[in-house]
């Protein structure tokens, strides 16, 4: 089965066919950097990340050329830095490095430019005058505004009416609009602001235009995929698509547009304005990243999805599944690690990842329960199929027992095999007077056919 993905454009799933198989292409927006990102600013990271791993194994590592930009000009980055009293690159150099140490722990890979909206203001003004010379923007009392008139297919990858457009973007009203839904590429800075030099005077640039600016000078323009939010479809994505082709006069901007859904907290979108978010940072020190990892992934990608405790909880105990399986199954040489045919077809049906993730369960039954060839194979294919979508990287041992010392663990596993002892003698009070002491140091138990074996809970 071939890759498709849905088009937001096309409302459709499409093959995937690349303009060059030996140089593909994906941009998908990433942070604006004033503070810790909460769990659902990583989705899309996660999500892509499958997809870039995914794009590698089918065309080579060296063949995907992936761009994830930094927004690290904001009136939110301002806002931050005037309350720490800090400069403006301090504040978006730290919490660039906690977002960037955060993804890493959730098992993403380094994107292949990480460009940043500060550092591209070059390439941003050059965009800016290429629309205005391309009668496609306008400079008005210090600004430089879009013209959407300009542009006949504006609002077609959102599919909105342009009043509803209007209404949807709260548009602000200035006499120097020439149209309402007009937007702004360049506007003069208040004091204290981030300012540039432009041939339209002193001013910091729009956040839409930064994004077109970063594709083409990383990327260069058609791209094949452009990624990102479903809440960025509209405005961000309608005017990134309505500037590039406008500045270039190249008929199409992304050949495929993917958006993922929301992360729900509650009944809401988690967001830091509404205040119910989940810092990833802060998940970090109680669950491992390839827990929350799986979390992410455990819906289909464009669907929301529920943030719950029970959702990260039942994570783990899926992943201890998948160790579990290669913990007992230690002295199996695994073949090729090479994902399975039943694993690729799932992701390469538009990323099905619950489908995926039950063919790992499907491989790892076969690796405890399939004869002596088909355990090597089944081990080799588990591996590489949960590789593939950044799952078992740790040891197993590991897995259950990271964060002991060798104290703890040696106290630890004497207990487990006091209790052991004491349930074999079907001393019960006693085992479970042992199992108690266990739960005290912050020790699960689990029993199996096999023996019990332990993991540390996460810390409360």
């Amino acid at each position: 089965m071939a890759l498709a993905l849905y088009d937001t454009m096309a409302r459709a799933k499409r093959p995937f066919v690349p303009r060059d198989p030996e140089r593909v292409t994906m941009y998908v927006c990433g942070p604006t950097v004033y503070n810790f990102a909460h769990v659902g600013n990583f989705r899309p990271v996660v999500v892509f990340d499958v997809l870039f791993r995914l794009l590698r194994h089918v065309y080579g590592e060296d063949a995907v050329l992936y761009a994830a930009n930094v927004t690290d000009v904001d009136d939110k980055i301002n806002a931050r830095a005037a309350e720490e009293g800090a400069p403006i690159e301090a504040v978006t150099d730290r919490y660039l490095a906690a977002y960037n140490e955060d993804a890493a722990q959730l098992g993403a890979l380094a994107p292949t430019f990480q460009p940043r909206a500060t550092r591209t203001m070059d390439a941003i003004i050059a965009m800016i005058g290429q629309l205005v010379r391309n009668n496609a923007a306008y400079a008005a009392e210090g600004h430089v505004l879009f013209d959407t008139q300009a542009y006949a297919d504006y609002g077609q990858l959102s599919g909105r009416p342009l009043d509803e457009m209007i209404a949807g973007a709260r548009v602000e009203v200035a006499p120097y609009k020439q149209n309402p839904a007009d937007f702004v590429l360049w506007k003069p800075s208040k004091p204290g602001e981030p300012v540039w030099e432009s041939p339209w005077g002193p001013g910091r640039p729009g956040w839409h235009i930064e994004c077109s600016a970063m594709i083409e000078q990383t990327l260069g323009l058609p791209i094949d995929i452009h990624g990102g939010g479903v809440d960025l479809v509209f405005p961000h994505h309608e005017n990134e698509r309505a500037q590039g082709v406008c500045a270039t006069h190249e008929p199409t901007y992304a050949h495929y547009w993917l958006h993922n859904g929301f992360l729900n907290f509650g009944e809401e979108k988690m967001s830091k304005s509404v205040g119910n978010v989940a810092l990833a940072h802060d998940l970090l020190r109680r669950y491992p990243g390839e827990a929350i990892r799986w979390a992410l992934l455990v819906g289909h990608y464009r669907a929301p999805l529920e943030w719950n405790g029970e959702l990260i909880e039942q994570a783990r105990r899926s992943l201890d599944r998948l160790y579990g399986a290669l913990r007992r199954a230690a002295d199996v040489a695994p073949e090729s690690e090479q994902p399975s045919a039943g694993f690729l077809a799932a992701l390469d049906d538009d990323l099905n990842t619950a489908a995926a993730m039950a063919e790992l369960f499907a491989l790892a039954a076969k690796l405890e329960n399939g004869s002596a060839e088909e355990k090597r194979r089944a081990k080799g294919e588990l591996l590489g199929s949960a590789g593939l979508m950044g799952f078992l990287a740790a040891d197993p041992e590991q897995w259950f027992q990271g964060g002991a010392d060798e104290g703890l663990k040696g106290r630890i596993e004497a207990l487990v095999a006091a209790r052991d002892l004491a349930r074999r003698e079907k001393d019960w009070p006693e085992a479970d007077r042992l199992r108690a002491e266990l739960t005290a140091l912050g020790v699960e138990v689990m029993d199996g056919p096999a023996g019990a074996t332990w993991r540390l809970k996460a810390p409360a």
